[in-house]
């Protein structure tokens, strides 16, 4: 995995975002609580087949909570492509903000 999130999906971003919320990041919670963002019932497989793909490439550590209940943890390498991600949006967000105000500055 390289230290990125630039080739995931939105929706496996939001998985990693939820599971760094939750305070006991299991399936079952995640998809409740993509649920609860999308306004929606997301489908359990489509949450169940991401969290495998995230766990396969690296960005989640799977472990058992109980016989049928596994727990989704970010890894270190998640974490940092998180920060990464997230001072990308800042600096766009920023220059954005930054072109909107000398526009709003030169028409009055």
């Amino acid at each position: 995995m390289s230290a990125s999130l630039k080739h995931l999906s939105a929706f496996q971003r939001d998985i990693l975002y939820l599971a760094a919320d939750l305070e006991t990041p299991y399936g079952l919670g995640i998809k409740r609580a993509l649920d609860e963002y999308y306004g929606e019932e997301v489908n359990r497989g489509r949450v169940y087949q991401n969290l495998s793909k995230l766990v396969d490439e690296g960005y989640l550590d799977k472990s058992a909570i109980d016989k049928r209940t596994n727990s989704y943890t970010l890894t270190s390498e998640a974490v940092r492509a998180m920060e990464g991600r997230h001072r990308w949006q800042h600096s766009r967000a920023n220059r954005q903000i930054q072109l909107e105000d000398l526009r709003t500055s030169l028409w009055h």
